[in-house]
């Protein structure tokens, strides 16, 4: 019985993966308005059955879509800012500093968007997150998509630069907490924008400079008060 039920489950992963897949290159290559559940059974090689039993409508097939395509944007960004001795201890040091450098953690932050850059470059990628999710899902889920993953990941790259610490608690209200919130929003827009205007065919170069110039100014130490006279 365990095996059968190993069995399905392999089966109910391949038809999902299927189904996901089909749909994604039609809609990529069609639009998601000129695609058709019949399209997308026959092209993932399922029944319309099968389709229906796995998603409620095409509405959410593309959810599925959406999810993986931002799940695999985070993995690439956390893969390309994840430090090199990731899961070893770390020797004991009396003064070891209790979070990373800030210019270290600032290269990791610039890292960490040259990478979605490079994630959204993957065709279609853009166009589905950036342009399809908002008008299809509505611009609040597509927005919560955005946070549980590649916006989740500045928010850490951020604070770790700025120093923050931030605590994860969405429910948090102290003065940090708010200001990371909204540097975080506000450089992820300029990220987004920064991958639309890639995928229209922007020169590369400048978008890209810009972009770590963005980090560099946002990261860059407060000036000092002046004494007043």
């Amino acid at each position: 019985m365990q095996d059968r039920r190993r069995t399905n489950a392999e089966r109910t992963h391949a038809t999902r993966a299927a189904l996901v897949a089909a749909a994604r290159d039609l809609f990529v290559r069609a639009g998601y308005a000129a695609t058709s559940t019949p399209q997308i059974a026959a092209a993932a090689n399922v029944t319309r059955g099968a389709l229906y039993h796995h998603y409620a409508d095409k509405q959410d097939l593309f959810r599925a879509v959406a999810e993986a395509e931002a799940e695999a944007v985070a993995r690439e960004i956390e893969a390309c800012t994840a430090a090199p001795d990731a899961g070893k201890a770390a020797p004991e040091r009396s003064d070891a500093p209790d979070a990373p450098d800030a210019p270290d953690a600032r290269a990791m932050l610039v890292e960490g968007a040259r990478a979605y850059l490079d994630a959204m470059g993957e065709p279609g990628r853009t166009r589905l997150l950036l342009v399809d999710a908002p008008a299809v899902l509505g611009p609040a889920e597509a927005d919560a998509l955005d946070a549980r993953h590649a916006r989740r990941t500045l928010r850490e790259g951020l604070g770790a630069a700025l120093g923050a610490h931030p605590s994860g608690d969405s429910a948090s209200h102290s003065p940090d907490e708010q200001r990371l919130d909204a540097l975080t929003l506000l450089l992820s827009a300029a990220f987004d924008r920064a991958a639309l205007a890639l995928d229209a065919g922007a020169a590369p170069g400048p978008v890209r400079a810009a972009v770590t110039e963005l980090v560099d100014r946002v990261c860059a130490p407060s000036p000092e008060p002046r004494p007043r006279s």
